[in-house]
């Protein structure tokens, strides 16, 4: 039944309760229609013992039960034929049968017995019930019997008569429950139909109106899912258009500086130049396309990983000792102050590291000659400070911005650094806030 549709499923396993219960229900209504039955006829039994053993059998004539026979015969043949169930029959105490009723009774067997007894009888050998009686003078023993098979039908037709109705009912009950179901399950086709008629870019909520209550939460979380696709493709729009127009400027300067080349045959300091040029454009071009990828996994979640313990001493070491060489350039100094306990104490280490690389390449790269750069941390918040860069407050609020970098500046970036440093501590509940003062700038990622 796994495979079939939920409403099959329904109507299939209502039919089987109602026969595994109608089955029951006919089951004790035959056993309370056979008791029934048999405490009737067992006490009509009696009673004809009763009354035949008060008779006069004593001075019966050989040729009574001649004429009792024909007088039967006449009464069949003038009407409706008797019922052959239930018979009698009168013996001696020598076992002599000295009258029956010319029917079953003439099949009886001496066999007197106290209480009801069943045994077999007739040429068919048919099961019946006996009673056995002694007559009122002593002298005659009085046996009355009835076949059980006709018990059993009259049982029958009582349980027929009570249960004809109820199938019926029945009947009319399970059709009433399937044009039920079928209804009850439209508003779920009407779902499918419109889910299957929508066009690949139409992301628009289903409507919530006229939903069942049991349905509205699928429809709220298929919308909730709708909205969340909706975002995502719009991230991914917005992002290759951004790429795709940040990559164009570099690649024009890569072939600009290859032509230049080229052209320099005999000229070879121009040659040389070129060349130079051309190899630092390649080393921004994958530093930007490094920078993209790293941000296209924070944005579609596929950066996840397991959390542990963050050694920080260890990380902002080596996040430092990658920017030495730029440092030096520049003779900028770097400054440590690592307080315990940390601010956040597990976290996912290479998204960290990736965070504090970026922050540190983004403050050597627009901080000025001799500038000192500094990482605090705290049980509160993770600083970077760097002094000799200037930055203006009103642009505070977009460094976060993806490709934004402002106006006149003269170091090369690609203006993601920031943006990846924000989707990290998101990723790790964690906000990031811009502060600038005079001369000095500062980063500041604080626990939420």
């Amino acid at each position: 039944m796994k495979n079939l549709s939920l409403k099959l499923r329904l109507i299939i396993s209502f039919l089987i309760i109602a026969a595994v219960v109608w089955s029951a229900s006919g089951f004790l209504a035959w056993n309370e229609s056979k008791e029934q039955a048999d405490e009737f006829f067992d006490t009509y039994q009696l009673m004809l013992a009763r009354q035949l053993s008060a008779a006069d059998w004593q001075n019966i004539k050989p040729d009574t039960q001649k004429n009792i026979d024909d007088i039967i015969d006449d009464l069949e043949d003038d009407g409706d034929e008797e019922d052959e169930a239930i018979g009698f029959a009168v013996f001696d105490k020598q076992g002599k049968m000295i009258f029956h009723d010319n029917e079953n009774g003439k099949y009886f067997v001496y066999n007197p017995a106290s209480g009801f007894i069943n045994q077999p009888l007739g040429r068919k050998k048919d099961m019946w019930r006996m009673v056995w009686m002694e007559s009122s003078d002593g002298k005659y023993m009085i046996a009355v019997g009835q076949e059980l098979e006709y018990r059993d039908e009259v049982a029958l037709e009582m349980v027929e008569e009570t249960f004809v109705p109820w199938v019926c009912g029945l009947a009319v009950l399970f059709l009433a429950i399937i044009i039920l179901i079928s209804k009850e399950f439209r508003p779920l086709k009407k779902l499918a139909y419109d889910l299957t008629a929508r066009k690949p870019d139409d992301l628009s909520p289903l409507s919530e109106e006229c939903v069942p209550q049991e349905i509205l939460p699928l429809v709220k979380a298929m919308n909730n899912l709708l909205k969340k696709i909706a975002e995502m493709l719009k991230r991914e729009r917005s992002f290759i258009a951004d790429s795709a127009h940040e990559l164009r400027s570099p690649l024009t300067a890569l072939k600009v500086q290859l032509d230049v080349a080229e052209m320099a045959d005999d000229d070879r300091p121009t040659q040389q130049q070129a060349l130079k040029n051309l190899r630092e454009g390649i080393e921004r071009s994958s530093r930007l396309v490094e920078q993209l990828l790293a941000l296209s996994k924070l944005e579609s979640g596929n950066a996840s990983g397991e959390d542990e313990e963050l050694n920080w001493e260890l990380l902002i070491g080596n996040a430092i000792e990658e920017q030495q060489s730029s440092a030096k350039l520049k003779n900028i100094a770097f400054t440590t102050d690592i307080k315990k306990p940390e601010f956040v104490q597990h976290g996912q280490s290479f998204l960290w590291a990736l965070l504090l690389r970026n922050l540190l390449d983004n403050a050597v790269r627009y901080s000025g000659e001799g500038a000192d750069i500094t990482l605090e941390i705290n049980e509160k918040s993770l600083t970077c400070r760097n002094n000799k860069v200037k930055v203006e407050k009103e642009l505070l609020a977009r460094l976060g911005e993806r490709f934004f970098r402002p106006a006149g500046q003269k170091a090369q970036g690609s203006g993601l650094g920031l943006s990846i440093v924000e989707k990290i501590a998101a990723l790790h509940g964690c906000s990031v806030e811009y502060n600038a003062d005079d001369d000095v700038f500062s980063v500041i990622i604080t626990k939420k």
